[in-house]
């Protein structure tokens, strides 16, 4: 992107509490270096890892702080500041922070800010891995999600702690870059682990049409789909999505193609290719009615059962996998409720591709339309069970190990 575009933006970059709080540091270095304008609150616990100065210097802007400042409020005042950024991001955002915005309190300038302000907010959390599991937590960050908070992480790795990892850790600042970018100008960071290469994933479910007005469908939310596009996106992936309907937002900045039916999505995943990886996660429909009524189909009060006679769909993830386009790494889900990873293994195989994400979609689980998913990576070395994660996190950090395979590849 030339520089005079993205000179254009303007961002209020609000540091709260935190070990993670030395990184904005580079993150705000960063977006200046593309010309973006940064204007920064810093919170009180903030001030305990940056100091206003360090802020100052890399910003080359005033540093604010005080809600109650009367020079502050008479030069700009705390509606003008949360009104003339671009976006807001919130790094890193602590577990406080996060209560305060899902509550709508406003006790300090960061938090008034937020409150008052009109723009789109980004959050970068970044906590100790028992406060982010925490059920008050979770509650904050599902509101916020529901809102449409726009959040990059937090990431897996050891915190600051002694003996402490898990997820947590704020995400790196390259990875907080790429997202602050696609989010204004919708165009790929270039320091992005994926950049210059391209991702396709399909997501949601599929509606197979019985008649004008019913259909065979499942309860895939596309939550965990739509998930995994926007972290292969943070990477600096040039990212499609294919995905049936869902009542979820389209994922700023991913390509996005809206599909119904198991053929449909077929056809729009080839005609995405080639492409260096392909997520197939969307819960496509096994089978279809063979032939559509062309008008509704009624009762005849007699009591008599409609037959309804189905047909196999096309194996998409079989058919990218023996295509002459085959993607450089193709992963696959396997949604089960038996032999969870059993059937994964078995599936890998015959699917022809080098990844199967198993879960367990038993109602039971709440996997289905819900936040968290418990997935098991089955590749050809090996099954890794990973913990209950919520789905951006699980989509985080399944693209932090495509970027190492990928490199690995390179």
């Amino acid at each position: 992107m030339e520089l005079s575009l993205l000179s254009r933006k303007q961002i209020l970059f609000i540091v709260s509490g935190g070990i993670a709080a030395y990184k904005c540091l580079e993150v705000i270095r960063r977006l200046r270096e593309r010309g973006i304008a940064v204007r920064c609150i810093l919170t009180k616990g903030g001030s305990q890892f940056v100091t206003p100065l360090s802020l100052a210097a890399i910003s080359g802007d005033k540093v604010y702080d005080d809600l109650f400042s009367l020079n502050d409020e008479n030069e700009i005042g705390h509606i003008r500041l949360s009104r003339e950024a671009d976006l807001v991001v919130v790094a890193p955002a602590s577990a406080d922070i996060l209560a305060k915005m899902a509550h709508g309190l406003a006790d300090d300038l960061a938090t008034t800010a937020l409150l008052a302000t009109d723009k789109p907010v980004l959050v970068a959390p970044a906590m100790n891995p028992r406060m982010w599991e925490h059920p008050a937590t979770r509650a904050n960050v599902a509101t916020l999600d529901a809102r449409g908070i726009i959040r990059i992480g937090p990431s897996f790795g050891e915190m600051a702690e002694r003996n402490e990892a898990g997820e947590g850790r704020l995400a790196d600042p390259p990875e907080i870059v790429s997202a602050i970018v696609y989010y204004l100008e919708g165009v790929p960071a270039t320091q992005g682990r994926l950049a210059g290469l391209s991702a396709l994933v399909t997501s949601g479910p599929t509606f197979e049409p019985i008649d004008p007005v019913r259909y065979i469908a499942n309860r895939s939310s596309g939550k965990q789909g739509h998930a995994i596009a926007r972290a292969l996106l943070n990477l600096g992936a040039d990212t499609s999505l294919v995905t049936g309907p869902t009542q979820l937002p389209d994922p700023i900045g991913v390509r996005v193609t809206h599909i119904e039916t198991a053929r449909q999505m077929l056809e729009a995943c080839e005609a995405a290719l080639p492409v260096d990886v392909a997520v197939c996660a969307a819960a496509v429909g096994d089978w279809r009615v063979g032939e559509t009524a062309k008008n509704k189909i009624k009762k005849d009060g007699k009591n008599t059962t409609p037959t309804l006679e189905l047909t196999e769909n096309p194996d998409i993830l079989a058919s990218l996998g023996s295509s002459k386009q085959r993607p450089r790494l193709l992963i696959g889900f396997a949604a089960e409720t038996e032999h969870v990873v059993e059937n994964a293994i078995a599936k890998r195989t015959k699917k022809n591709c080098d990844w199967i994400l198993a879960n367990d979609v038993s109602p039971e689980t709440g996997t289905f339309g819900g936040d968290d998913n418990t997935l098991h990576l089955v590749t050809g070395e090996g099954v890794e069970d990973w913990p209950r994660l919520d789905k951006q996190a699980a989509a985080d950090k399944l693209a932090g190990y495509i970027a190492d395979a990928m490199e690995k590849s390179a």
